[in-house]
């Protein structure tokens, strides 16, 4: 009863708030970006969503963990304020089970998938965001076993100087510094930003450090980012009872990349190195107890074709990619994987589509395997699309998987991977005010990895599950009206997931059988003057254990000039609740920032 008195608090309420910004959203006009083909938002046939950069501003977060946390769809587990360790998770898959890209640069890690949110850039320099749900393996491989999320770094427009400074509760501090400039046969972006914090309870502390380094000459363009985390990690792994835990993490990445086209081609070769250096120490102050150093060095080279003729567009892809680990527990081992993409869309009187398409991986520790998907879609009208796709998707045990020894973790070198053949059916509805979806999934999986025990005081071990079958619904509504010549937005989403778990015969699993059965989401900004926003957005979740929990945050703003200040509010109502591992998650929490354009 509680939580519907909220629902209809939070409902009421948006109803009765507005939104202002300048510029209507015009979803089907906006570009799905791919390292392949990339189209208009209207023609896709999967389901994807877009953070504009306008919603990114405008979110009552101060994070990607925290932005990423309201998509319908996305489970993102937090260990603590400000996304400082999160996983990732998409439609009931694991922290493994989903491809992080910047710019369509591939940031998986082969040590484990706890490293995946460690790159995640600062919202400052983030343009855009797409998240493509279900199967996308034969777009990117075989990481993208339940979905992928590509982060678009930000566009240079024009030349420009910023400074940001915020601090907030448990002594929460951050600065950010940001310079961009365009020359004539050319651009530059850079920021630097810092932070800090006690922690909001014993043995949370933490201090971040991020640089990122975008710059263009002629057809060529250079990425460069270094983010570095330390952080107290009280009860984050293992045993909640394990509460002096501490971790630094390094991740580097270099990208060069350049565009050739021709009336009829366009080639997009590439090349980058990824670097993550993960320390952890099960006893902070007594690093000789317990001490794992773990280095992976990813060295990648790609080549991505798109052809146009009358039959349509063609995209051809290779990928090779060659991985180095160094650690003292999980010993020294290296990975070669070599990627071959092809995928063909064909339409017909710009009604019907149908992209076929393929991906055949090679690894040099495994089998070589092929990801053969199929999506079709039909446009009753300019408005309305009905869509399906099928694909079979993989993915490879982790090094800690296979190979991790600790205290309470033993891993199993003897793993099979991953395999999964998902389905989806859908339905869009687009204007230039309305945005509706529906989407039914269903994923069949098979020897699905998970840390398993059957005693409570047994060390966790990995082991193949043999099924397990996920079946789900998800919509969403994003609804654009005019007040006093301002437009306005309202966002909601709705996901159910059910796990049907085929076989299993242990009694303790860690990580991948714990996923949201029921998550709602809904959001509301509002101007009630100039240049004074207000942003209210409620979370609702029910974990398949049978917890729940619902999550109020908050945001305004107000600009003036060249400066801007903002008050974000988190866990408004004090929400008691946990999203992984028993770790408690802060209570309210407020963060006051200044941003201010020089020029």
């Amino acid at each position: 009863m509680k939580i519907l008195i909220k629902l209809i608090y939070i409902l009421l309420f948006t109803c009765a708030s507005v939104y202002a910004q300048k510029d209507t959203i015009k979803l089907k006009e906006v570009k799905v970006l791919s390292n392949r083909i990339s189209l208009p938002f209207s023609k896709t046939s999967q389901t994807i969503k877009l953070i504009s950069k306008e919603e990114i501003h405008n979110a009552a977060v101060t994070n990607l963990a925290d932005l990423l946390q309201q998509v319908a769809g996305i489970d993102i587990r937090r260990r603590g304020v400000d996304g400082m360790q999160s996983d990732l998770y998409i439609r009931g898959g694991n922290f493994d089970q989903t491809l992080i890209l910047i710019d369509g640069v591939k940031m998986d890690d082969v040590q484990t998938g706890h490293h995946n949110m460690n790159a995640i850039l600062p919202l400052e320099d983030i343009e855009s965001i797409e998240i493509i749900k279900g199967s996308a393996a034969r777009v990117y491989g075989q990481n993208a076993f339940t979905g992928a999320i590509n982060i678009i770094t930000k566009r240079i427009r024009n030349n420009s100087l910023n400074l940001g400074v915020n601090y907030g509760s448990y002594q929460n501090k951050k600065g950010l510094a940001a310079i961009s400039q365009k020359f004539e046969k050319g651009d530059v972006y850079a920021s630097i930003s810092f932070q800090k914090s006690d922690g909001y309870r014993y043995n949370t502390d933490f201090q971040n450090v991020n640089s990122f380094l975008k710059t263009s000459i002629n057809n060529y363009q250079l990425i460069s980012t270094f983010v570095q985390r330390k952080f107290g990690a009280n009860g984050f792994y293992a045993s909640p009872e394990f509460t002096d835990q501490y971790e630094e993490t390094q991740t580097n990445l270099v990208a060069v990349s350049s565009n050739y086209k021709t009336s009829i081609m366009q080639i997009k070769p590439r090349i980058y190195w990824r670097r993550n250096q993960d320390m952890y120490l099960f006893i902070r102050n007594n690093p000789s107890y317990y001490r794992n150093l773990h280095i992976s060095n990813k060295l990648g080279a790609e080549t991505n074709v798109v052809i146009n003729s009358k039959l349509g567009k063609t995209g051809i892809g290779f990928d090779l990619s060659r991985t180095f680990l160094i650690s003292n527990n999980l010993g020294n081992h290296n990975r070669t994987v070599l990627t071959g993409f092809f995928e063909h869309r064909f339409e017909f009187k710009d009604k019907f589509d149908v992209t076929p398409g393929i991906a055949v991986s090679y690894y040099s520790d495994f089998k070589t395997n092929a990801f053969p998907g199929l999506a079709i879609g039909y446009r009753i009208s300019d408005r309305v699309k009905i869509y399906g796709n099928i694909g079979y998707t993989y993915r490879v045990p982790t090094f800690t998987d296979m190979f991790y020894v600790g205290p309470t973790t033993q891993g199993n070198p003897n793993l099979r991977p991953e395999s999964a053949l998902s389905e989806e059916v859908g339905f869009k509805f687009n204007s230039n005010k309305f945005h509706f979806t529906l989407a039914l999934f269903n994923r069949n999986s098979d020897n699905l990895i998970d840390w398993t025990k059957e005693n409570e005081t047994d060390k966790w071990k990995t082991q193949n599950f043999s099924k397990v079958v996920t079946q789900g619904v998800e919509t969403t509504v994003n609804y654009q009206f005019k007040i006093n010549n301002y437009n306005q937005i309202f966002q909601l989403g709705y996901n159910y997931i059910n796990d049907d778990i085929k076989d299993v015969n242990v009694q303790f699993t860690r990580y991948s059988l714990n996923s949201i059965k029921h998550q709602f989401n809904t959001s509301i900004q509002t101007e009630f003057f100039k240049n004074i926003h207000q942003n209210l957005s409620f979370r609702y979740v029910e974990r398949t254990d049978g917890t729940s929990y619902n999550v109020v945050d908050a945001k305004i703003s107000a600009k003036l000039k060249k400066t801007e200040l903002s008050l974000n509010a988190n866990n408004i109502f004090n929400a008691v609740y946990t999203e992984t591992n028993l770790v408690p998650m802060p209570k309210g929490n407020l963060m006051i920032g200044l941003k201010y354009n020089i020029y």
